[in-house]
């Protein structure tokens, strides 16, 4: 719908102030921040609204574990969409942050990868995990070339991702709709 419509009236105030796409809340000690990634027609770059608002935010949230979710994924090895660069910005606030994960969705499939930087280089301690959650769509795509650091890839299986979020780590498990756990794991 035009400028998003949909969403905010059906998520009214759960969906942010003032209509511009970005909030954050905490759950217990958890920090999570919900980003516009429609870079496209926002802008994304690193003295936007948006971004100089996350850094502000993420300044005066300094909670142990940080989260984050938004529809583009930087990085992808979905076959209709695949990554999408101008995300970069964002994940870079993210990971200087030291963030633990980020949320996305667009490719209609499921992928978890490594922890990463924003230029796709292995980074155990301060990169980031990202999850593509794309199966709750009316299709499933297929994978094109595997990404570096992909981990885990699943398509033809609608489903979720469920999170547990721990006090200083969290654990993942994919579920399909009929309740089968296809791929889990853990991160700090």
């Amino acid at each position: 719908t035009a400028s998003a419509a949909g969403y905010y009236d059906f998520f009214g105030k759960a969906a942010g102030p003032s209509r511009r796409g970005y909030y954050s809340f905490n759950i217990r000690n958890w920090h999570v921040v919900s980003l516009n990634s429609n870079c496209d027609i926002i802008d994304c770059s690193a003295n936007s609204p948006q971004l100089k608002w996350l850094r502000a935010d993420l300044k005066k949230h300094r909670n142990r574990c940080t989260a984050a979710f938004w529809h583009h994924p930087l990085y992808s090895s979905g076959l209709v969409h695949g990554d999408d660069p101008l995300a970069r910005p964002l994940w870079q606030v993210m990971q200087k942050s030291r963030a633990e994960f980020v949320l996305t969705g667009h490719d209609h499939d499921f992928e978890a990868f490594a922890r990463q930087d924003a230029f796709g280089k292995r980074d155990a301690e301060r990169g980031l995990m990202q999850f593509v959650v794309g199966t709750g769509g009316k299709s499933a795509y297929r994978f094109d070339d595997v990404s570096s650091n992909s981990r885990v890839r699943i398509t033809n299986s609608f489903g979720f991702l469920s999170m547990q979020l721990n006090r200083n780590s969290f654990d993942w498990r994919y579920v399909q709709v009929d309740g089968k756990v296809r791929a889990k794991g853990s991160g700090r």
